[in-house]
């Protein structure tokens, strides 16, 4: 008889974040409850005192500011007791040296999730990857506590931190803007305005009359916002 894995729900774009109380390093949290009015990173990491792991941890600390400044607070997991968290976070400060980065001091808070009721609500336990470690889940979640973007790596692929602020800083953009941004997106790039509600409308947007908006198509109209703008807007 073939052996049944099981499959667990993982949360949706546009849900509201499963709600959950945690212990964590930096003291017991009520997720999403208490970061509300703040973006939130919520990730997992298979387990600690891991290579890959550990130089996330490290990449993500260094940069926790410049998170940090654009509204984000950082929330790490792992199915690992707070114990293993708090040595396993000394060592990297004490010892752990990559990319130029050393005395790294991960100031976050990283959950304990010993039973992995956390980590299988979120749909960070896949069976096919591993039955007892999570993946490499990130969960974007907004100010009003609502789910916007969710990337899963496997165990063996460390994460593009520059690409996780670039989605950050645009899912506020289209946010504050009312837009859209296209492949590649960064900061000073045109942005894509939505499609035109009416013919005449559509009319004027393709003959020029839409003042700050170009059109290659009635369909693909974009317009400009400085890189100063958009920073100005999303950073604190």
């Amino acid at each position: 008889m073939e052996e049944q894995v099981q499959v667990t729900s993982t949360p949706r774009i546009g849900d509201k974040a499963p709600e959950f109380k945690a212990k964590t390093t930096q003291g017991p949290i009520n997720y999403p409850s208490d970061y509300r009015g703040s973006w939130t990173i919520l990730f997992s990491h298979p387990a600690d005192f891991t290579p890959v792991c550990t130089t996330e941890f490290m990449t993500f600390a260094t940069q926790e500011e410049k998170f940090n400044k654009a509204n984000c607070k950082l929330v790490g997991l792992s199915v690992d007791g707070l114990y293993s968290h708090i040595a396993w976070l000394r060592r990297i400060q004490e010892t752990m040296e990559f990319k130029g980065m050393k005395d790294v001091e991960v100031k976050f808070p990283l959950i304990e999730d010993i039973t992995m009721d956390v980590a299988k609500k979120y749909g960070m336990i896949q069976p096919n990857e591993d039955t007892t470690k999570a993946v490499r889940a990130v969960f974007f979640v907004d100010p009003e506590g609502v789910i916007r973007a969710i990337i899963y790596y496997p165990l063996s692929l460390g994460r593009n931190f520059d690409e996780l602020y670039r989605a950050l800083i645009a899912m506020q953009t289209a946010d504050a803007f009312d837009c859209a941004t296209p492949a590649d997106w960064r900061p000073g790039d045109d942005v894509i305005v939505p499609p035109a509600g009416s013919c005449g409308t559509a009319a004027d947007r393709m003959e020029g009359k839409e003042e700050g908006v170009e059109c290659v198509d009635w369909f693909f109209c974009t317009k400009k916002v400085s890189e100063e703008t958009v920073l100005k807007t999303v950073l604190k």
